[in-house]
């Protein structure tokens, strides 16, 4: 089946306008990607009823083969001078209903094959959309960083509607469809005259070669209107996740243009892709229609002159439209599958792309004794070019809290990153227990480090949900324990709808310091043996932010904690406080060992003491 797919796809795309010879090792590759679904490894359920499927689609179209010579011999019967007798009655009603059963017959087998293939092809819509989903998810953080929501979400809509269309139309189109043609050619010249075999055959290949060129045309289009879709969904979702700084400046209007002109664009190739389709439905029309024309000459000749029957020249007719009607029928389905192609194309590339961090072959899981973690004489970049972190060396031993602090861009924030390993070093090595992380399942690594970021976003669920997303499984007295720790228990029970309060859409109907807890509670449901606070209450105001620092430090007993900080006044408690710079450590040690010092540390310290006295006579 496949190899009729390639040869019919290549037969067409010679006939059509070229193109690169890697457009063709995409396509390919895609329909490669697609037919495991149709007979997977190990699970004989799906090819038992692919097999059942297809001898099903097979009776069908032997069934419809023998139905138009049932009718013209029913035709020939009632034509003919058997008079009124019993006997030539019996033997016409005998033929009607022979002709009543086999077009029953074709329809249950047609049903039949549907129902069978059903969950063949919703099982592989499934894998397909699973796959992608988890596939995104385990891309590393650089992609997600670069990627546009919208855009992506159009090209996993798009690819899984391709790939349940392929799946159908692979099956049930293309080698169906030439195995009924070559049934149809030789009931054509075995029983009638082998010049209406002729005919059609031309008419064929001027179909062929018509729909091959005029489709290459679309597709062309159709990427055109891929992409302008892709953009305008793209802006409207931007749009909508920034509802309020659209209010903020006034940019509804703007907005609307950004949006109205990628719309712009989508229209015009969509104009032309209705344009281009009623060209090609018009001249698919000609070739069917008049290639009948000729062959219903040719049979009525044949009739006139004695050389055929009456029946002959119905069954003929019967032929030709079972030859004509799913050609016209396979033009729709080549356009569409060379769309589908184009789709799939994007989504199967996605799949393609490779995670930046991936685990070792036979990684082993992290084993958590006390939590000691170690950079040894790191480095790292994010561009070739310029270098963040320039051999940083630290050790933070179990149960110890120790604070990375400094100016924007000194590196404080990747040190986080590579630790829960949304990286991986350019050099030197990062340990926990003495086991680099490098050699242990990023599953494991993540499950042993709990993280509370500047910016805590929750799902649009409610506090429930949310909290619980710290444990699987875990029980409501275990989840109102944790939000007790985090401060947070009695603002909900004071909520109308408590624990079922859905709070919006990225935790929108919540105050910041609200959201902060709710992460704070769900990182301690987690009850993870090390702490990762990136610049946790850097974004609330001075009051809430105290409120919360007194959980997070309650938070770090017992554990291991490395905190990342802007304000120097949130980690005056820290066992060690690293100073960085331009990439470096520039000094570390405690708080008052550090402004005795009188170094960076001590003059951001009383930078920032300055700016606390200056606000707040100004109040």
């Amino acid at each position: 089946l496949l190899s009729n797919f390639l040869l019919f796809h290549q037969a067409m795309k010679s006939l059509g306008s070229p193109e690169s010879h890697h457009d063709r090792e995409v396509e390919i590759r895609v329909i490669a990607r697609v037919i495991p679904y149709l007979w997977p490894k190990g699970q004989n359920w799906v090819k038992w009823r692919v097999t059942i499927a297809l001898a099903s689609l097979i009776m069908a179209k032997l069934v419809a083969v023998a139905t138009p010579m049932i009718m013209g011999a029913a035709v020939d019967v009632l034509s003919g001078d058997g008079g009124t007798n019993r006997l030539f009655m019996l033997g016409a009603i005998g033929l009607t209903v022979a002709y009543g059963v086999s077009r029953v017959l074709e329809s249950i087998f047609q049903q039949l094959r549907d129902v069978v293939f059903a969950k063949v092809g919703q099982r592989a819509l499934r894998q397909v959309g699973l796959e992608t989903f988890q596939h995104i998810h385990n891309m590393s953080l650089r992609y997600h960083l670069a990627r546009q929501t919208g855009g992506l979400s159009r090209v996993m809509e798009r690819g899984v509607k391709g790939v349940s269309f392929l799946l159908r139309f692979l099956l049930f189109s293309i080698g169906p469809l030439v195995l009924q043609l070559v049934l149809i050619s030789i009931a054509l010249a075995t029983f009638f005259n082998i010049r209406y075999l002729g005919v059609i055959s031309l008419a064929i290949v001027a179909y062929v070669g018509f729909t091959a060129v005029v489709t290459e045309w679309r597709v062309k289009i159709r990427k055109v209107m891929n992409d302008q879709d892709k953009d305008a969904n793209q802006k409207a979702i931007d749009s909508l996740l920034n509802f309020e700084t659209v209010k903020y400046f006034g940019a509804e209007t703007r907005e609307s243009a950004r949006y109205d002109d990628a719309m712009e664009g989508y229209e015009a190739a969509a104009i032309k892709t209705s344009y281009s389709l009623g060209f090609i439905n018009i001249g698919q029309s000609l070739i069917i229609n008049a290639s009948l024309i000729a062959v219903m000459i040719m049979s009525a000749q044949d009739v006139a002159e004695g050389r055929a029957s009456v029946g002959a020249f119905v069954a003929v007719n019967a032929y030709i439209m079972q030859v004509m009607m799913p050609l016209n029928f396979l033009g729709f389905v080549y356009r569409e599958i060379r769309q589908a192609l184009v789709d799939m194309s994007e989504m199967f590339s996605l799949l393609e792309q490779k995670p930046e961090v991936e685990d070792k072959h036979l990684a082993s899981n992290l084993i958590v004794s006390g939590g000691c973690i170690e950079f040894k004489d790191v480095h790292f970049s994010y561009e070739s070019n310029r270098s963040i972190l320039r051999g940083i060396s630290l050790t933070v031993k179990p149960g110890e809290t120790w604070a990375i602090v400094g100016p924007s861009g000194s590196g404080k924030s990747t040190l986080g990153r590579l630790l829960f390993r949304f990286y991986d070093v350019d050099d030197g090595t990062l340990l926990i227990d003495g086991q680099d992380i490098r050699d242990i399942t990023q599953m494991s690594l993540h499950e042993a480090i709990g993280v509370v970021p500047q910016d805590t976003v929750l799902f649009n669920d409610t506090i429930l949900y949310n909290i619980a997303y710290g444990r699987m499984g875990a029980s409501q007295t275990q989840i109102e324990k944790a939000a007790k720790a985090a401060q947070i228990h009695d603002f909900v029970k004071g909520l109308p709808l408590g624990y079922e309060t859905i709070v919006g859409e990225r935790g929108l109907k919540l105050s910041g310091g609200e959201k902060q807890r709710v992460g704070i509670a769900r990182t301690l449901l987690k009850d993870p043996p090390i702490l990762l606070l990136d610049e946790a209450t850097s974004a609330l105001d001075s009051e809430t932010e105290l409120e919360i620092q007194d959980s997070l430090i309650q938070m770090g007993e017992g554990r291991t904690v490395l905190t990342i900080a802007h304000r120097l006044s949130t980690v005056v408690h820290a066992d060690c406080i690293v100073f960085l710079e331009n990439g470096r450590i520039v000094e570390q040690g405690g708080h008052n060992e550090l402004l005795k010092k009188g170094g960076r540390y001590a003059h951001l310290w009383n930078l920032q003491l300055a700016e606390s006295t200056t606000a707040i006579n100004r109040n």
